[in-house]
């Protein structure tokens, strides 16, 4: 079964003409269990800001989330995006001011991922990375890269070596007992910034500085985070890295650990 509402009533085709041909928008994406989703204050904070420079307006998130309402009210457990787009966003005229439409979308809930994760690094860093925007199309592309080599995802690193983020996930390391993440321009997901918090509350010591790819192996440990939920990494091209570090279990306990709240 899957949803499809636009500013809150079913959406036709010809509604998603203009983000399927001019592919300008930003959103978000979120777990929903039993009604409920974790960091709803992150993703209103993130789909505002991306709202105000993508449109230069402000979106009216409490009118959002009564759409989210509505639109679960049939499937307590799904898979749930909320994208921000215009249909009068004119691309002869990008500079105006433009009232967003906003597309509320409905999916399958997302098992968790808990297999190990064996990632090919490419020389690549996304274009407004602060905004989860819709063009998608590279983090796939490479992603598909590195399945066709026989790795499972694509690792973006720039062109200094230095780490930024994955296709559609961020990552940390494990290291003598605590979290190094990595200091790079990237989507800061609400995940990561959830799973941060989390351990701060659990006293578990974490510091963000520049990793370059060729250190990675002197890190106990590495995984990867997203809406999905912790990852572990067994090996970044060429170095392995012990996806059964003791580390690993101590982060899926914190991500466990934040509350749901209900939409």
């Amino acid at each position: 079964m899957s949803v499809a509402l636009l500013n809150g009533q079913p959406a036709s085709a010809d509604d998603l003409r203009a983000l399927a041909l001019v592919n300008y928008g930003h959103f978000t994406s979120i777990q929903v269990r039993d009604h409920a989703v974790q960091g709803i204050e992150l993703h209103r904070k993130r789909l505002l800001t991306g709202t105000r420079e993508l449109f230069g307006t402000d979106l009216d998130f409490d009118g959002v989330r009564m759409q989210m309402r509505a639109a679960v009210a049939d499937m307590p457990d799904c898979t749930l995006r909320v994208t921000v787009f215009s249909r009068k966003f004119d691309y002869r005229v990008p500079a105006e001011a433009c009232e967003p439409d906003v597309l509320v979308s409905l999916a399958p809930a997302s098992p968790p991922r808990t297999l190990p994760l064996r990632v090919k690094s490419f020389c690549f860093q996304r274009p407004l990375p602060h905004i989860k925007h819709v063009g998608t199309f590279p983090l796939f592309h490479y992603r598909r890269q590195a399945i066709a080599d026989g790795f499972d995802d694509a690792l973006f690193v720039d062109d200094t070596g230095l780490i930024g983020e994955g296709s559609i996930w961020n990552l940390g390391f494990w290291h003598q007992g605590g979290v190094v993440w990595p200091q790079a321009p990237a989507l800061r997901g609400t995940a990561e910034r959830m799973l941060q918090m989390a351990l701060d509350r659990q006293g578990i010591r974490q510091v963000t500085r520049p990793v370059i790819l060729g250190e990675t192996s002197e890190f106990e440990a590495a995984f990867a985070c997203n809406a999905g939920g912790i990852q572990p990494i067994a090996a970044i091209d060429g170095t392995s890295l012990d996806p059964a570090h003791q580390g690993i279990s101590l982060l899926g306990t914190a991500a466990a650990s934040w509350p749901w709240e209900a939409i």
